[in-house]
């Protein structure tokens, strides 16, 4: 039995609004050799219809049930199912251009297994997509080159989960999605980056990235800027210059205090938080002083954490930290 290249993973739960234009434009893909895992995730409207109907029309498509409840059960089930060396994930409310799947494998196969691909994305529709998710499109798809979006991984998660493209025996024998409390795909991403994996991106839109206001990651806890915090500061303890787990943090301000809380969860030693404010500096921050720039050079070996959200700031500080001899991902990292 021949398999296919690339199996196309989409968990679905009560999408019936936009479930039969996303398999559609799953059908319309240049590269055709793939197939469909559809995961019903316990819809109760009419979904599971739609997608039966798909698996009638067209063999590639195959539906299957979740193992549990929940995005992590049906992703797993996702993968556990599927037969393509690749996988390609997408959520049932997107859209992928007809070249994503060819261009993305191609993009994957010159790299090798141990990578993900993204591509860049349009959100739409405009009329309802926030400003924080804009800037956020900007930001990502400015990030072509593996090592621009590793240089920024504690910025914000670089690879947006339904623009996912992967080895499938890579990321299973990685343990496959683990989290449930905090973001799936960003700790997958996280934990794939500590073990070796890289990161691309087509230059090019292959995903119509579909904003609405009930979407997960505005409605679920695990998706809460503490959660992101909470993950970060796990996985900056394998940054090699965090590795001694005593810091400077950069910033004084809300991301700082809880990126700061978070940080000493995890048993980092933060020795003191900078500010160029001068009538914020005396004061004290979670038990540590707050103090002006020249604490860098009172400790020339303990690296910063940049931890800031003002628009501008994150540009600011690197410029800052550069012009002092200070080298990104030896002597600091931006977390924001």
């Amino acid at each position: 039995m021949s398999y296919p290249a690339v199996s196309v993973v989409l968990p679905f739960r009560n999408a019936d609004r936009f479930l039969n234009e996303a398999l559609a434009s799953v059908a319309a893909q240049t590269f055709q050799k793939f197939e469909a895992v559809l995961v019903n995730d316990d819809s109760d409207d009419t979904s599971l219809s739609i997608a039966q109907n798909w698996c009638r029309r067209d063999l590639r498509f195959r539906l299957i049930q979740s193992d549990g409840r929940g995005l992590v059960d049906a992703l797993n089930s996702g993968l556990a199912h599927s037969r393509g060396e690749w996988i390609a994930r997408m959520d049932a409310d997107d859209i992928s251009l007809p070249e994503r799947l060819e261009k993305q494998l191609n993009l994957a196969l010159s790299m090798g297994p141990e990578t993900v691909v993204s591509c860049q994305v349009e959100s739409f529709p405009h009329s309802i997509v926030t400003d924080g998710y804009r800037k956020y499109e900007e930001w990502l798809n400015q990030l072509i080159e593996p090592v621009e979006i590793e240089r920024n991984l504690f910025v914000e998660s670089p690879v947006p989960h339904p623009t996912a493209f992967y080895h499938r025996e890579s990321v299973l024998a990685a343990g496959g999605y683990l989290e449930r409390e905090l973001p799936e795909d960003y700790e997958l991403w996280l934990r794939l980056w500590n073990r070796g994996f890289r990161f691309s991106r087509v230059p090019e839109v292959l995903l119509r990235w579909r904003d609405r206001p009930d979407r997960l990651s505005r409605t679920s806890s695990s998706y809460s800027l503490t959660s992101f915090y909470r993950l970060k500061a796990k996985y900056l303890a394998c940054v090699p210059c965090m590795s001694a787990k005593r810091v400077l943090i950069a910033g004084s301000g809300q991301t700082a205090r809880r990126l700061g809380k978070c940080l000493q969860d995890e048993g980092f030693e933060i020795e003191a938080f900078i500010d160029p404010d001068a009538e914020r500096q005396g004061q004290t921050l979670r038990n540590r002083p707050v103090t002006g720039t020249f604490i860098l050079s009172e400790f020339p070996n303990i690296p910063a954490v940049i931890a800031t959200r003002v628009p501008g700031a994150r540009d600011t500080a690197r410029e800052f930290m550069e012009d002092i001899g200070r080298i990104e991902w030896k002597d600091f990292v931006i977390c924001s």
